[in-house]
Parts: C-alpha cells; structure tokens; sequence
C-alpha cells in the first residue's frame, strides 16, 4: 500500500539525524499503538542506501547473549565495523556504537525498545551512563521506538528512572486523518461517502487496518470476510491491550465494552458492572490514552456532565460487536454477529459520522472550540458545537446519514439554553449529513 501523509514526522527525523551529524548526539523517542505505522515511517525516514547511514535493530525477547549475537551480526554487515570477540551484553554492543559514531555520523533505530525490560532491565541504567558519557561527543541520533504506550512514557518521563529526562524529541505517531482515507479511497477506485464512512469506523486511520480493507475485494460482503473464522480482526483487540493492561485486563475490558455499549457515564459503567472504575477510568484516559474525557461546550469545569469516549474508532467497533459476542465467536457462530452488525450498523456508524465531522470542523482553523453538548439527563443533545471567542460566531449543527431527516427548527429549539451562554455571538445553524462528504 502507497504510503500517506507523515511529512511533518518525516522532516523531523531527517533534521533531527542532521542535527546529530553535526552538533552532538540526540535521542528521539517514538510511541503509538500497534498497527499505527511506526515501523513503516520509520524505514521510509532512512531507507536502506539512501541519504542516512542508518542501522535498524529489532528488540525480541530472547536471552541477551543471542540478541547481541543478531545485533552484532547486522552491524559487521551494514558498518563494516571490525568487532572482536563475541559481544554478549547489550551494553557492549552499544558501547561499540557510541564509539564507532564518535566518527562517523550514525542513525541507530531501536524498535520494541520497551522489550530490553524482558531481556535485561539493567540496560536502561547502563545506557544512561553510556550516554552521559559519550552525548557530547558522539554523532549519534538514537531512536527509541516502542508500542506499549504506558511502559515507553513511564521509562522516559517517570522521574524516578535512569532515561528520565535524556529524550530530546518525542514523536507520538497518530493515525491518518479521515482525508487521507479518502485519498485512500480515491487511489483505489473505490470512493464513495458510506464507503469512506465504512473505513473510517473500521479502521480508525491505523495503516494496517486499512491495508486489510484494501485486500477484500470490492464485491465481497465485507462483514462476512472480516467477522470469519480465520480473520486477523477476531483476536485484534486482545493482541493490542491485553499485553498493555497486563493482569488486569479483565476488568479494563469490561469497562471499555460497557463504553462502547453506551454506558458512557461512570455512574453508568459502576451500575453496570457492579465495581467502582474511578482509577481505571483514569488510567484508560491519562495513561493509555484510549477513552477521552468529554463535558458538554461551555460547562464548568467541576460538572459532573462528563462522558467517556473510545478514542479508537477501530477498538469502538471491536468491543461492541466482537468482544461483547464472543461466546457467539466460540461457538463459530459468525451469522448471528452478521446479523447484529446489520442492524446496528446505520445507528452505530452515525455517532462516527458526528466525529469526522467535528475532525473537518476543527481542522478549518476557524472555531477554537469545538464539542457536543447536552443537559442533565442527557436532554437536548446537540451533535457539534464549534465557537471562534475572538469573532464570537458559533455553528451549532446537527449531524444526520441522510439529509432530508435533518430538521433545523427543533435543532433551534433545543439550543434554547445554549444560545443564553452564546448572548453577543452571530450563531449559525446547520446541517450535516454524508452527503457532504461527495466532493
């Protein structure tokens, strides 16, 4: 598949390498779920015999000595670099490193570098110390690139370990914007609004996602390939988390199941599940960066109107429709998940097509604010909500699949009370719908 977007994160790495070859080593950490792509930007940053000479190590969990026996290997191969005896720790062969781009410039990728905690834990210290000591005059641009988001941000902004503080850049790689899934589309021959709507949901921008829609021909019924037996999407989301949550994954779960069921409240989500989630919640939100805390546009801070979204359009739809039939999928029942996707599709899909919509709002650069809002009891439910405080002029819109069901006078009336906040505002009301999405 073509590769998309990631110019800014590109440039960067590049200058970043530059900047190494001439003023002084520096380290650059890269983080992102699995699937987003990290790998994929960063072979396409430092391609094998372009412009920088750049040295790709692989962290798997395996004993040390016979990883140092891999990494040495490759490094005879690409440095031409006389290496004596059998380097058996990993502080050797990076010492060897140091040393070699003290003269020569040297771009050193270390990815699943979380995964040195299986293979020796101490190497973090040891790299410290290494580096302290060898930063001023090496030419080294390090890349420390992992997927376990909670493990990567505690090692390098945890105060109390030894790489706290050493990472000079820090790239959190998203996933592509909804307008690159259309160019996608467009590539492909296969663009339509539902069809760009469909991806979107399914896939969340992450590339690998789009890469196996990519695969399913045009003609096939796309639930009945990707909801079958032998599909990669059946076990995707234990494969993403469950190593991430670690022992706790059960009851991390259940509650991300319950958001995407629409038990979007916490008082909803203890109710439900019968336990209280307080540091769970928190921990989904501000550690893992998976659900996001939302309250309706122009609240007070202290509200208790918060809801708890899924980040991950992707996650959303596998917790919803693979996770919470799973004992469907262990009967190899596929139809009866056919049949469910079938008829919650259209609704489900709606409050996907309410968020590219915000996306396309708050990436016209005209609003400083952009929400939803909604009363107590979830009253007056307003789709999007976009304010420019400068200009003070407001878009309050409604967000419907097709058009002719968009009816702007209730949407008015339900904006009785907000239009009281917005006194001084030009407010402009409009609707949105997938027809929008044709040009």
């Amino acid at each position: 598949m073509k590769f998309y977007n990631r110019e800014t994160e590109l440039n960067h790495l590049q200058n970043w390498s530059n900047k190494a070859a001439t003023g002084g080593a520096l380290m650059t950490i890269v983080i992102g779920r699995r699937r987003v792509g990290k790998t994929a930007l960063l072979n396409q940053a430092f391609p094998r015999g372009g412009e920088y000479r750049a040295l790709y190590l692989f962290v798997s969990r395996k004993q040390e000595r016979l990883l140092c026996e891999e990494f040495v290997e490759q490094i005879r191969a690409l440095l031409n670099v006389p290496i004596f005896g059998n380097p058996s720790s990993l502080r050797e062969v990076m010492e060897i490193l140091l040393q070699y781009s003290c003269t020569e410039p040297l771009t050193l990728i270390l990815d699943e570098f979380q995964d040195i905690q299986r293979v020796n834990p101490a190497f973090f210290s040891e790299l410290q110390h290494l580096w302290d000591q060898y930063k001023g005059k090496s030419q080294m641009h390090l890349i420390c690139c992992g997927s376990l988001y909670s493990l990567m941000t505690h090692l390098f902004q945890n105060s109390k370990e030894p790489l706290f503080g050493r990472a000079d850049n820090r790239i959190n790689l998203q996933p592509l914007r909804t307008q690159f899934i259309a160019e996608l589309l467009h590539d492909q021959k296969r663009f339509s609004p539902e069809t760009l709507l469909q991806w979107y949901m399914l896939s969340g921008g992450v590339p690998k996602y789009l890469e196996w829609l990519v695969n399913i021909d045009a003609h096939e019924n796309i639930w009945q390939t990707l909801v079958s037996e032998h599909s990669l999407l059946i076990e995707e989301g234990h494969y993403r988390l469950a190593e991430e949550f670690g022992p706790e994954h059960g009851t991390y779960f259940s509650i991300l199941s319950a958001i995407a069921a629409g038990h979007t409240s916490r008082p909803a989500i203890e109710s439900l599940l019968e336990i209280s989630v307080g540091p769970q919640l928190d921990r989904l939100e501000k550690e893992f960066e998976i659900i996001e805390r939302h309250r309706p546009v122009l609240s007070k801070p202290g509200t208790r109107l918060v809801k708890y979204k899924m980040v991950d359009a992707f996650l959303a739809f596998w917790f919803r429709f693979i996770y919470r039939h799973r004992s469907a999928i262990e009967i190899g029942n596929y139809s009866f998940i056919h049949q469910v996707i079938e008829r919650d599709y259209p609704t489900w899909s709606g409050h996907w097509l309410e968020q590219i919509h915000r996306e396309r709002i708050a990436a016209s650069g005209q609003y400083n604010i952009v929400g939803s809002y909604w009363e107590r009891g979830n009253q007056n439910e307003i789709d999007i909500v976009a304010i420019n405080e400068l200009e003070k002029i407001a878009l309050i819109a409604e967000v419907k699949r097709n058009r002719a069901n968009i009816r702007l006078s209730r949407l008015q009336e339900k904006a009785e009370k907000l239009r009281q906040q917005l006194k001084g505002y030009d407010v402009r009301f409009e609707g949105f719908s997938l027809e929008d999405f044709i040009d």
